[in-house]
């Protein structure tokens, strides 16, 4: 697949609107055959006595002769100033721009511009100026940030059009104190085409496979004369979060204007996570062979509890960005000092405890091994087959142990790289590239894991009895032989669980 995503940089074309009422009519168009007055400069504008209320900076996305197409699934928009030092005008300590700011779209060149948004935003400017501020220094730019500017959840139309006005009142303070102006540039962040196809092929492909999968598990566990175990519950729950975020809904996103993708998205993915890290403190627990009182969603209160508060904290902070952006698109929590601080200290957070939690996985994997190597010491005693068969229980959970513990840094570092390069436009000084190669083996990745699961963990239809033409497999009859260790049978636990609690008898 090619890279996830695209950034295309725009330059803004300064045009002159002296009409009284601004943006009531008409659209400024910075080319083509129906476009607006322009001017090179702001020297240009003072000798022509324009005032900076009539000048428009207008962007078109995309450049000319070039079309959206909803297979970019989302644009993200950044904006950079260039801002000149004057000694008569410079830039205030902590100074904020006011801008105005329309967005409008249509799908044929004839069309007249529908408008899909309008607001007035504040944005902080943080920028440094490398020389001395003197006289010999005037005309030479600040180096700022890049501000967030808009994020779209769709991409359904062909063109569109962005009109920015920086509205100056003295009086008021608006725009004041912002330094000279030269030139506003935009880069817009979208999703490749090519890669979306190749993740849609994805889903399409694997949500069937999963689906069979669920399907043969659970007509497995219901063909018991038991009730399903907390472990077997827990992995069904994985398999149906796997299968949603599977779902390729994405194919309607082609079709309809659905700006709410992106937010159903991060839910999706938010409760996958959130299933993925309870299933793997169960899974580890249920294999403790401790003494302890298991098989109980309540015994795991301590664990899963967090994991829970820290998923609900993280879907509260997405609805401030993306759901507010359903309605405004220019909207960003990254705009004022508490939202930065909350979005960063959210961030942050999340990837401590997200550390501190894969942290406190190895350390219940050592435990469950140590006690395993420990019960290990009776094997030499029992019979060849039977001791072939516990040799394949341990291999094969100690294989699945290991790949937990795979999967689970693979996760974790998946989860911290997206939230920073998610972030890097926002905070400017970062910059991560992330190829599909990891996005498309991760999300493989999942969906093996989760297949392996139920493949290995679903209850052995199969019956060992005494009379056997080895003979000597010295098991009960109809007991089940499977790779779980808690009780899996009306006569009793399991062999692994047997052998664990040291009761298993020759």
């Amino acid at each position: 697949a090619p890279s996830p995503t695209t950034a295309v940089p725009y330059m803004s074309v300064k045009c002159i609107d002296v009409r009284k009422n601004h943006h009531k009519t008409k659209w400024l168009m910075p080319w083509g055959p129906n476009h607006c007055k322009k001017l090179k400069d702001f020297d240009e504008a003072v000798s022509r006595q324009i005032e900076a209320n009539d000048i428009v900076f207008a962007v078109h996305i995309p450049l000319p002769n070039k079309e959206m197409s909803p297979w970019f699934q989302f644009m993200l928009i950044i904006m950079q100033l260039d801002i000149a030092f004057k000694m008569d005008n410079d830039l205030k300590e902590n100074a904020e721009i006011t801008l105005d700011v329309s967005l409008a779209y249509r799908d044929n060149v004839f069309d007249d511009w529908e408008e899909i948004a309008h607001a007035i935003e504040i944005r902080k400017l943080k920028c440094t100026f490398g020389s001395p501020k003197t006289v010999e220094s005037e005309g030479r730019h600040y180096d700022c940030d890049f501000l967030p500017f808009m994020e779209m959840g769709s991409v359904a139309h062909k063109y569109y059009l962005i009109n920015i006005r920086l509205p100056v009142n003295d009086r008021k303070g608006i725009n004041v104190g912002i330094g000279e102006i030269k030139d506003i540039r935009l880069v817009g962040i979208h999703q490749n085409g090519g890669f979306t196809k190749v993740w849609f092929a994805m889903k399409t492909f694997l949500t069937p496979s999963i689906l069979i999968i669920m399907v043969w598990y659970w007509r497995r566990i219901t063909l018991m004369t038991r009730a399903p175990v907390l472990l077997e519950k827990v992995i069904f729950a994985l398999g149906i979060s796997m299968t949603f975020i599977n779902i390729p809904v994405e194919w309607f996103s082609i079709g309809f204007d659905w700006t709410w993708m992106l937010l159903f998205g991060d839910i999706r993915q938010g409760i996958f996570y959130a299933m993925l890290l309870s299933f793997w403190i169960i899974f580890c627990g249920e294999h403790m062979m401790d003494q302890n009182e298991r098989n109980r969603l309540s015994g795991y209160w301590k664990q899963v509890g967090p994991i829970a508060v820290g998923s609900f904290c993280l879907f509260i902070f997405d609805m401030c960005e993306r759901g507010v952006q359903l309605k405004n698109p220019f909207y960003s929590i990254w705009t004022t000092e508490v939202g930065t601080e909350l979005a960063m200290a959210f961030i942050i957070v999340a990837g401590i405890c997200l550390c501190l939690y894969f942290l406190f996985l190895c350390f219940m994997v050592f435990q469950v091994f140590r006690n395993i190597s420990g019960k290990q010491s009776s094997l030499p005693a029992m019979s060849k087959a039977r001791r072939l068969h516990y040799e394949g229980l341990i291999f094969r959970f100690k294989f699945l142990m290991l790949i937990t513990l795979a999967c689970a840094a693979m996760t974790v570092i998946f989860f911290i790289v997206s939230q920073v390069t998610e972030g890097h436009w926002k905070w400017g000084d970062i910059t991560i590239q992330v190829n599909s190669a990891f996005f498309t083996g991760i999300y493989g990745m999942w969906n093996l894991y989760v297949f392996a699961l139920m493949f290995l963990y679903a209850p052995s239809h199969k019956n060992y009895g005494e009379d056997q033409s080895n003979g000597d497999l010295g098991v009960n009859s109809g007991e089940e032989l499977q790779l779980t260790t808690t009780i899996t049978h009306v006569d009793g636990p399991t062999e692994v669980y047997k052998l664990a609690r040291k009761e298993a008898q020759e």
